[in-house]
């Protein structure tokens, strides 16, 4: 075992695996990408960071004790999270430069979510603060940040940078759809009550 560390220490060395220094001048690299640097304001990098902020912000809501104790007919908060992570990784592999995209099955696995929840909680009559249970909250705020990187990935497609797919983006739109149903139904779940703004009434 000391023999490896010894070895992974001498390599840290030659290459540190953290940092390249490359980036210092505000510019980076992407795999398949005709420009051999370009500039971290690229609407490339933006949408690749937000898609990277949204991953790490459900990554973070997978851990919350609430999360774990839901289920929707039988299928845990947690599996449905864990699913657009990986999803999410698909998306930025395509952002990025990569032939591949999401299917259109991981479209209807989502829409079949929303479907079902939307028969089980209230109907929508009125703009929703967010809050309630804890889950609920952090759910809603994920949605914004769907909203986000959905703006950001459609100014990549239209600004021509990458090919971006209709799969993809209609995946995009429906993410919001799904973590704002998901949120209510957390509150549900947790019998919380939903407060609706006053507009100074």
């Amino acid at each position: 075992m000391g023999g490896i560390i010894n070895l992974m220490k001498d390599k840290a060395k030659k290459e540190n695996i953290f940092y390249t220094q490359k980036g210092d001048n505000g510019d980076t690299s992407l795999f398949y990408c005709d420009q051999k640097r370009i500039s971290k304001s690229s609407i490339v990098i933006e949408s690749l960071g937000s898609l990277d902020e949204l991953n790490a912000f459900i990554g973070l809501i997978k851990l919350e004790e609430e999360i774990k104790d839901i289920n929707f007919k039988k299928l845990k908060f947690n599996q449905i999270l864990e699913n657009i992570q990986q999803n999410l990784f698909i998306i930025q592999a395509e952002v990025g430069g990569f032939k591949i995209s999401i299917k259109k099955n991981e479209i209807n696995k989502v829409e079949k979510i929303i479907d079902g929840m939307s028969q089980i909680v209230p109907p929508v009559k009125s703009f929703i603060m967010a809050g309630g249970s804890l889950a609920s909250a952090k759910l809603d705020y994920a949605r914004t940040l769907a909203r986000k990187t959905e703006r950001r990935v459609v100014a990549v497609r239209d600004e021509k940078i990458r090919k971006v797919s209709n799969n993809t983006l209609s995946y995009l739109n429906r993410l919001s759809s799904l973590l704002y149903t998901m949120s209510r139904f957390a509150n549900l779940y947790f019998n919380k009550k939903e407060n609706i703004p006053s507009y100074g009434k």
